[in-house]
């Protein structure tokens, strides 16, 4: 559903759009540098995981086409909003197998999937929460 004069959107809502832009492009940022850039942040990544360091990267994009979707206030961004969160539970757990099964991994990964995994479920919560209400605001009218 497209938001419309009946279907407004929480003020507040903002914030959480802007967060969603504001970590998908420090995801873009950081990643990118160590994938695409041979120099210092490589080095200072340790013993990353290639498979997380590509998803996140990837999902860098999604973050941001979310928090556009939450910003413009359309069902879409919500959506995207609960995939972001099952792919990233995904990916965690994909981490916890490799690290497992001995592979090489740096703690600020296993921290950063966490704070991803955490982020992401506020982010869905909120804004499903945020939607719904506003659905229900609008048939009681």
């Amino acid at each position: 559903m497209t938001r419309t004069p009946e279907h407004p959107k929480p003020a507040w809502v903002n914030f959480i759009a802007a967060i969603a832009l504001i970590f998908g492009a420090m995801t873009l940022f950081s990643g990118g540098s160590v994938l695409f850039i041979d120099g210092q942040a490589r080095a200072d990544a340790g013993n990353y995981v290639p498979f997380i360091l590509w998803f996140n990267f990837i999902t860098g994009f999604f973050y941001m086409a979310a928090g556009m979707g939450i910003l413009c206030w359309q069902k879409w961004g919500l959506t995207l909003s609960r995939i972001i969160l099952v792919a990233t539970l995904i990916a965690f757990i994909g981490l916890a197998g490799h690290i497992t099964t001995g592979g090489n991994f740096e703690m600020r990964t296993v921290i950063a999937m966490a704070l991803r995994s955490f982020v992401w479920l506020a982010i869905a919560l909120v804004t499903g929460a945020a939607w719904n209400k506003s659905m229900q605001d609008h048939a009681s009218t």
